[in-house]
């Protein structure tokens, strides 16, 4: 499974789906790190406001809200502190950087 931008950039290729209510409650946290080329995919039932917070995750990451395979937000949330929402039906998170060039009504795949 990879993560591609519209551009054909991939933006992960080593890729984790969290399915559950308990996966996706837990995230990232209690990681020490993640590799450069991963992507946590959140895939939900319908699209609504989702958040994401940074409790026990002690490095930045990038926030990618997706509705229909387009961008709604994107952002880059600091260790321990950070929090972000939009509304989504998809929500991935990747290593800090990886969504540079990235905006707002670009089409992203989960594939």
């Amino acid at each position: 499974m990879r993560v591609v931008h519209d551009s054909g950039r991939v933006l992960a290729s080593n890729v984790d789906r969290a399915e559950g209510v308990l996966a996706k409650g837990r995230g990232l946290m209690f990681r020490r790190s993640i590799p450069p080329d991963y992507g946590l995919v959140f895939p939900f039932s319908r699209t609504a406001r989702r958040s994401i917070h940074m409790v026990c995750v002690p490095f930045p990451i990038d926030v990618c809200w997706l509705a229909e395979g387009r961008v709604r937000e994107t952002a880059t949330l600091p260790a321990w502190r950070g929090y972000g929402a939009a509304v989504a039906d998809t929500v991935v998170e990747f290593p800090a950087g990886t969504l540079t060039g990235v905006e707002v009504g670009d089409r992203v795949r989960v594939e």
